[in-house]
């Protein structure tokens, strides 16, 4: 089984590394970080993942992943990248998002009158495309599965694996990676946390689009 994981920069590292570490375990699969062009792709941290392949070296790969950051914004008109993402969502078994990589399936038009979900901070913009919002840490909608932001792609990856191996080999997975999130604060979604911190973050999206 070929699993595409979308590369470009200012990605957003647990978008792409929370999946990556769940779906590996899928049996007889191979990862494949992909972008336009062979190389580093860098988030807005410095950290850095090599793509091993062009868009055109990985034509039907069976699981796309597509993660999110505030790179995604740049390359939503990408015409590459978008043919591809139309290309692969064809033949894939399942076509999935991480966080604001939504935005990118939306814009390839994918989502079309689709239940779908994305980042707390990114509902608006996801919007203005003719989908159904859905409150959710992840919403399948047909082979297509969104998920909110960041550490719910993990969330999203744990149900892909019940789904594609089956329910007691997704829970091993859980255990193996011992996620049984307890955090040590109850601010986890701008419904929970106080208007101060919700202020803080979308300052921070603003001054990053500047």
């Amino acid at each position: 089984m070929k699993i595409a994981i979308l590369l470009f920069d200012n990605y957003t590292a647990l978008d792409v590394v929370g999946p990556y570490e769940v779906l590996s375990n899928i049996p007889n699969s191979k990862i494949y970080f992909t972008a336009e062009k062979p190389g580093l792709y860098k988030n807005n941290k410095g950290i850095q993942i090599f793509a091993d392949c062009s868009l055109n070296d990985i034509e039907y790969p069976e699981i796309v992943v597509i993660p999110g950051g505030f790179g995604i914004d740049a390359i939503l008109d990408n015409k590459e990248i978008l043919k591809w993402v139309n290309a692969v969502h064809k033949k894939s078994q399942w076509t999935t998002s991480v966080c604001s990589g939504s935005l990118l399936l939306a814009a390839a038009g994918i989502l079309n009158g689709r239940k779908v979900t994305t980042h707390w901070n990114r509902v608006e913009q996801l919007k203005k495309y003719p989908v159904e919002f859905v409150n959710e840490r992840y919403v399948k909608d047909g082979k297509i599965i969104t998920s909110a932001g960041v550490s719910a792609g993990i969330d999203m990856a744990l149900y892909l694996v019940s789904l594609v191996v089956n329910e007691n080999f997704a829970k091993a997975v859980q255990l193996a990676i011992e996620y049984d999130p307890k955090p040590p604060f109850d601010s986890g979604s701008p419904e929970k946390a106080h208007k101060e911190i919700v202020e803080m973050i979308k300052n921070a999206k603003s001054n990053k689009n500047k």
